[in-house]
């Protein structure tokens, strides 16, 4: 049977865990103390399994030691056969759980959708993807918030950014982070040229207060007056929150609501979590070097997907994936491509820890 990997830096963590626990005061802190159950709750799984692939094993060696007696062979082989697939069963279910649990899984998930190079053929893209991603959310009961939104003159977007809420929306979403390009003819190409056209997608885990510490001081706030379609309550007072945070240099605007209070929240939700991105991708650069473990990097610059509309094909390129259901995916049909995604990082991760 192949090896398993070690398991005795599970049961250390288990033990400080079971420490961490029986401390009275962890549970004033009610957030730390559920994420502690949970942590508990999942390594002791991996021990239970880890022990029970032990169990099998000795059960296995012992119908060998029958596979000689002529009275007995044949129910051995039986078995053994049996035990064997019992314990590569478990075996795949041990290395998954043995996997690094996502941080962010469990999240509100925050969206950023910009057109890119193509004019307003780009802003019209970047509102199919907008289009896309909340006929997807309503697919999965997902609720969808728009916190900001900047239209073109052709009517699409220049900018979009909403929040989705629903327990595996990162899960699902987290990888479609990086340029998308469309090439197509645009209604107002006349002599029916095919053109090419990008929107970045950033995907974000919506921030928690306590972990980007924010000094109010480092916050440059300006209201003004919301321009834009949007009707008489928004474009007639200063409900418009404009937030500048000095050290990074980033910039929020958010006028989707009347009230200048409910933008503030709005934009600093959005500050948060870009903040919160950038803290972890200098993390990862700091311990993660090499990231070829990865589908995908979350860097916006990085071409992820092709929708081909002459050939009705939509491609993702970080895993060679084609399909030609384009028109059923930008109706919110994007399982296939999520769950290709998925199977692929999980593949990757799978054969980093056996490296290990």
């Amino acid at each position: 049977m192949d090896l398993l990997p070690n398991i005795d830096p599970f049961r250390q963590r288990y033990n400080a865990l079971e420490q961490k626990l029986s401390d009275p005061d962890v549970f004033k802190d009610a957030p730390r103390a559920s994420d502690l159950s949970r942590e508990h709750g999942r390594v002791k799984g991996i021990i239970e399994t880890f022990e029970k692939i032990m169990s099998l094993e000795a059960e296995l060696e012992e119908s060998q030691t029958l596979l000689s007696d002529e009275e007995f062979a044949d129910a051995a082989q039986e078995e053994i056969l049996s035990l064997k697939a019992s314990i590569e069963e478990l075996r795949g279910n041990l290395l998954v759980a043995m996997l690094p649990p996502d941080p962010d899984i469990g999240r509100n998930t925050i969206i950023e959708i910009r057109a890119g190079a193509g004019g307003d053929e780009a802003s019209l893209f970047a509102s199919d993807l907008f289009r896309m991603y909340c006929k997807f959310s309503e697919s999965k009961r997902w609720s969808l918030e728009c916190l900001s939104q900047s239209h073109s003159e052709s009517g699409g977007f220049k900018e979009v950014v909403f929040m989705i809420k629903g327990e595996d929306a990162w899960s699902k979403l987290k990888f479609e982070s990086g340029v998308h390009r469309v090439q197509r003819v645009p209604v107002t190409e006349a002599s029916g040229r095919i053109h090419t056209s990008t929107a970045t997608v950033a995907v974000l885990p919506e921030a928690r207060e306590v972990e980007v510490s924010i000094d109010q001081s480092d916050l440059e706030i300006s209201v003004c007056r919301a321009s834009g379609p949007g009707g008489q309550g928004v474009n007639t007072t200063d409900s418009a929150v404009q937030i500048l945070h000095k050290p990074s240099g980033l910039t929020v605007y958010c006028a989707d609501e009347r009230s200048q209070l409910k933008n503030k929240s709005k934009a600093m939700t959005v500050l948060r979590s870009r903040l919160l991105k950038i803290k972890q991708a200098e993390e990862r650069e700091k311990y993660a070097q090499d990231r070829r473990e990865q589908v995908g990097t979350g860097d916006r610059s990085e071409r992820i997907r092709t929708y081909n509309f002459p050939q009705s094909r939509i491609t993702d390129h970080r895993i060679n994936y084609t399909s030609h259901a384009l028109n059923e995916s930008l109706f919110g049909d994007l399982d296939h491509l999520l769950e290709a995604l998925a199977e692929v990082d999980l593949k990757l991760r799978l054969e980093k820890l056996g490296n290990e």
